[in-house]
């Protein structure tokens, strides 16, 4: 067998789908065998509990999706270029191809995989897919990377992104399968303990499910999208984060989806494609600036007297949904329950424990990789270092969200909180008593306890938190701290 008919490995990594797959695609045109191969590998041991539980899930919605056309997926694991180099061995493959990642680590391995395969004379290539518009390809005019998000938006929202590609039409079997390790054999769900049966209520993994959300977020949703996103209690938002997390919906066919609706006259259309962009511009940045995963993207905030103590009483009760402040407790238990977090929510609780409590970002960005079923890498750090001052487009960084207020505003008649948030209710919902059910036995939380007092008044915190800005950061004459 040669290189021209020998079998293809498409190693599949966040991009469970068939749908609008260019590197699949291409492979499957090619004529020859193709071989999908997922590995538990360096970058999947790496993984959060609830990360690496929505996988699981994931995975065995796309391997039911290919054995539905006839494939298969083969799991194996093990370091990814030793896994591969025996895929290879085993099946004569003359080309392993896989779709892009875009943080330094991924990079550096797929490099190297790169790397060794093409001087072996495998041919080894990488493709777009997971992203509309590849990070390199956006550019200032003056050849650098953007930094704030508006002029990445005007940069991009009329590109061209390209047509969806169609599933393919055409495949090939291999000769023979190799042998393939059994997905229970990973235990995804172990890392959750206990949690596992009531996350997985809330999940609808894989591509059919992401392609049925979307339309009807398009259908029912997309209208009202920028008057009603901001509301937690209301079922305003597309859904579809972990689907994007995962690869299982292409952002191609998603932008697609709302121009079409734009142009026919939805409200919410836009605002819904700068959400796309905004996870484009996260990427963008992740790319163009790897800090941005560890360490303050501002340089100047590496002094601020964050505290970077993880048994901090504060952050404690911040992680148990104890902080006494409603609105922040009922964010941190509905990831607990679901495995995510409403934006607005997010925003509020990642800003109280930055500000009110002066815990540092990094150990709330870790917590929500570790809690999150959609969970992403650039999103979350972007996110989590725009609420805390520290990242790029983060203006006014001295901004401290109010958490009653924000409650009045957006959640005033207490629908979010009461669906989360137990203890008081004569009838708590069903949703606030799950959390007591998702939660490690040993918090020694139950619905029949008292609801705490907060650690911190929220106007004290504020003040705190802007004196210490006021000293790390000097006001100028054009900037007010409120």
């Amino acid at each position: 067998m040669t290189n021209s008919d020998s079998p293809i490995i498409f190693w599949f990594r966040r991009d469970l789908r068939i749908t609008d797959h260019p590197g699949f695609h291409a492979a499957c045109a090619t004529g020859r065998p193709v071989i999908p191969v997922f590995l538990h590998d360096e970058g999947v041991e790496r993984l959060g509990a609830a990360p690496k539980f929505r996988l699981g899930l994931g995975l065995a919605a796309f391997a039911a999706e290919l054995e539905r056309l006839g494939s298969a997926l083969i799991l194996r694991r093990g370091p990814a270029l030793q896994s591969l180099q025996a895929l290879v061995e085993e099946t004569g493959a003359g080309a392993v191809w896989w779709t892009r990642g875009y943080d330094s680590v991924t990079i550096d391995r797929d490099t190297g995989v790169k790397t060794w395969f093409n001087s072996n004379d495998i041919d080894a290539r990488s493709f777009p897919g997971h992203l509309l518009f590849e990070p390199w390809k956006v550019t200032t005019v003056t050849g650098g990377y953007y930094k704030v998000y508006s002029p990445f938006w005007r940069a991009v929202c009329q590109r061209d992104v390209g047509p969806a590609l169609p599933a393919p039409s055409r495949f090939v079997k291999p000769a023979f399968w190799p042998e393939t390790e059994a997905l229970s054999s990973w235990q995804m769900d172990a890392p959750v303990n206990r949690a596992a049966p009531i996350l997985r209520r809330h999940q609808s993994p894989g591509e059919v499910a992401a392609l049925a959300k979307l339309d009807r977020f398009i259908g029912d949703r997309i209208g009202s999208y920028k008057n009603n996103r901001d509301f937690p209690a209301l079922d305003a938002t597309s859904e579809l984060s972990d689907h994007f997390s995962l690869g299982e919906l292409s952002p191609r066919i998603a932008w697609h989806r709302a121009q079409e609706a734009m142009r026919a006259g939805s409200a919410g259309a836009e605002h819904f494609l700068k959400e796309l962009v905004w996870r484009e511009f996260a990427y963008h940045l992740m790319f163009n600036s790897p800090r941005i995963l560890d360490r303050n993207w501002r340089e100047e905030w590496d002094n601020f007297p964050w505290s970077e103590d993880p048994e901090n009483p504060g952050f404690v009760r911040w992680c148990r949904g104890q902080t006494g402040v409603p609105m922040v407790d009922a964010a941190m238990r509905e990831m607990y329950v679901t495995g995510r977090m409403h934006n607005r929510a997010r925003m509020i609780a990642a800003s109280y424990l930055t500000k009110h409590l002066m815990i540092h970002w990094k150990l709330g960005m870790d917590w929500f990789a570790e809690c999150l079923t959609d969970w992403d890498p650039a999103s979350n750090a972007m996110g989590w270092q725009w609420v805390a001052g520290s990242g790029p487009d983060a203006a006014p960084y001295f901004r401290v969200f109010n958490p009653e207020t924000q409650a009045a505003k957006f959640d005033p008649d207490g629908a979010y909180v009461n669906r989360w948030v137990a203890e008081g209710q004569a009838r708590p919902a069903a949703t606030a008593l799950e959390f007591f059910d998702a939660i490690p036995r040993g918090w020694g939380l139950s619905p029949e306890g008292t609801y705490p007092i907060p650690g911190i008044a929220l106007d004290a915190g504020r003040k705190r938190a802007l004196a210490a800005y006021s000293t790390a950061f000097p006001p100028r004459n054009d900037a007010k701290l409120a």
